[in-house]
């Protein structure tokens, strides 16, 4: 049985090695394989009505080339398309993030069939990873497991909004133009980070030791 597969990354050396490790899956698929290697490519791909059912599987690398005309900046962006364009494909996300926010919100966001971190996995792994997700079940790699895990274990001051919050912080988003990206005032953001700072044990701290104390972590 053929499998068509869209493999999106911007090092064309790495979609060539999936493709080879693929090959020798366990199911006996033969794999047809279509490559994008930015955000403008697979756009073009991915939008094209004529491929509405044409691709069984969609392997998607979160850094990538953006697609600035359409606000198209990461892999977590295409998987959005994906979902809407080829609602039967599967979804693969592959990424060098190990940051457990990062990889929080792709499982949140995307909720993918597949999440590995590239330095988790040998081509053993990605075999099995296969397979486990062509049978219909989810796969995460043992950092995803890991850290995500030990974000959540955080969640009474790393909710939702507090995820946000320092995300936006690390992007340089200054507090006073925070409302503009939250459902929330200013004085209730005041709030969320005092409990950030008192998580992070920097109550006198600003928002550099905030990003400075999430980086550590491994939040950001």
């Amino acid at each position: 049985m053929k499998l068509k597969i869209l493999m999106v990354d911007d090092h064309p050396s790495m979609i060539e090695g999936y493709k080879i490790i693929l090959s020798y899956n366990d199911l006996g698929f033969e794999i047809e394989t279509t490559a994008a290697h930015n955000c403008e490519n697979a756009f073009e791909i991915i939008t094209n009505t004529t491929n509405l059912d044409f691709f069984d599987l969609v392997f998607l690398d979160y850094s990538l080339p953006p697609f600035e005309a359409k606000n198209i900046s990461s892999g977590e962006d295409l998987a959005m398309l994906v979902k809407t364009h080829l609602p039967n494909s599967k979804i693969v996300m592959l990424t060098s993030h190990t940051e457990a926010l990062i990889l929080y919100n792709i499982i949140r966001n995307v909720e993918p069939e597949g999440l590995l971190v590239k330095s988790d996995f040998s081509a053993e792994e990605l075999i099995s990873a296969f397979d486990i997700i062509m049978r219909g079940e989810i796969y995460h790699s043992l950092t995803v497991k890991q850290n995500v895990k030990e974000l959540l274990s955080k969640k009474v001051y790393l909710d939702h909004f507090n995820r946000q919050i320092i995300t936006l912080l690390a992007q340089g988003i200054k507090t006073k133009s925070l409302p503009a990206h939250l459902n929330l005032s200013i004085s209730a953001i005041e709030k969320r980070k005092v409990q950030i700072r008192d998580y992070f044990c920097v109550q006198k701290g600003n928002d550099e030791d905030i990003i400075r104390e999430a980086r550590k972590l491994g939040i950001i």
